[in-house]
């Protein structure tokens, strides 16, 4: 994610990663590492020779910078994985603590409820920093198999992928439009969408399906309150055989349990009723504040709210079923005869990294 351009350079150690780069990358690095799923942390270090003087003198120059920060107090935690170093770690967080303080007017020690905290691990070198940020945690990108998001111009599909990038799946994300009934805007704010989605999963390759056809068809000879479950029956197969493309092991959608007429318990069990893949939820129990709040913090929800309508909007019945019977749901579909016009959609896609 940080490419060639930036001249940083990655360095492994049980139980750290080092990125050893020019000041001037630090917020490019940081920004990178604030959409990384599977570390816990980070902060922006100084490494020094492995003398007490030296960590010391280290630990005097965090603390001047805190101070200049406004923090009033502070602790210092040590950690001593090298133990042929001759100071032990309670030692050096009594030396340290007593030469920031001595140095340092208007700063004191706080080991109860600090303002910050100043770090030292004795490696094989020293490392002293402070200002640890937070990072997402989860598990690493991939490491979870690959998985096919169902990513609509709204605000749940891309919480969704978000949250399935964090369990360590990779993501890919098909996308259904029904231009000209939608505008190329639309298709472009998904784009946005999946971009600002696949910077949480090492980048996304993004599958654009016109299904104007199968709505159309569906328009013509379903019922018209099955409309949109129909619709989401049609669009559940093209993702399945997207998936199997793709080697994408599960289907991810943004769906919330009776958030729409669509999302009951009973028309959910008819939308997926035609496949076999598994079908992730992960919004299946999350409320809608819940979602937006997750929307904002990510970076997706002033885009999702852009006031461009997706393809499921222009065609919603104004008197949905709520309570689908699956059988009766597939003895329509069944004389829908779809599955042509699903594989032209197919045929016709565009694929978009």
């Amino acid at each position: 994610m940080l490419g060639p351009e930036s001249d940083a350079k990655l360095k492994t150690t049980d139980g750290r990663f080092y990125i050893e780069a020019s000041e001037e990358k630090s917020e490019t690095i940081e920004s990178v590492l604030s959409r990384l799923t599977g570390i816990s942390g980070w902060a922006k270090t100084a490494a020094c020779p492995k003398t007490i003087e030296d960590v010391l003198h280290a630990c005097i120059k965090e603390g001047r910078k805190l101070s200049n920060m406004g923090v009033k107090t502070f602790k210092i935690e040590a950690r001593r994985t090298d133990k042929s170093f001759p100071v032990n770690s309670y030692e050096i967080c009594c030396q340290a603590g007593d030469a920031v303080c001595e140095t340092i007017g208007g700063l004191k020690v706080d080991i109860h409820n600090p303002q910050d905290i100043i770090k030292v691990e004795i490696r094989e070198k020293a490392y002293v920093y402070s200002g640890s940020k937070k990072g997402l945690g989860g598990l690493p990108a991939g490491s979870a198999g690959r998985g096919l998001l169902l990513l609509s111009g709204g605000i749940d599909s891309p919480v969704a992928g978000f949250l399935m990038a964090c369990r360590g799946m990779n993501i890919d994300a098909i996308h259904f439009h029904a231009y000209p009934y939608t505008s190329l805007e639309a298709k472009q704010k998904v784009m946005r969408l999946a971009g600002i989605t696949g910077s949480y999963c090492m980048g996304i390759r993004l599958y654009i399906l016109n299904f104007i056809k199968v709505q159309m068809r569906i328009k013509e000879r379903a019922p018209p309150p099955w409309t949109t479950i129909l619709l989401r029956m049609a669009m559940m197969e093209a993702a399945e055989k997207t998936a199997d493309k793709t080697k994408s092991k599960c289907l991810i959608t943004g769906e919330s349990l009776s958030q729409v007429a669509s999302q009951t318990i009973e028309n959910l069990n008819c939308t997926q009723s035609r496949i076999k893949l598994p079908v992730l939820r992960p919004l299946i129990g999350f409320s809608k504040e819940d979602i937006i709040l997750k929307a904002k913090k990510i970076g997706t929800f002033e885009t999702s709210i852009e006031p461009y309508e997706d393809c499921c909007v222009l065609f919603t019945p104004p008197h949905p079923v709520l309570h689908g019977n699956v059988t009766e749901a597939n003895t329509i579909y069944e004389t829908l005869e779809l599955e042509p016009l699903i594989d032209e959609a197919l045929q016709n896609q565009e694929l978009v990294k």
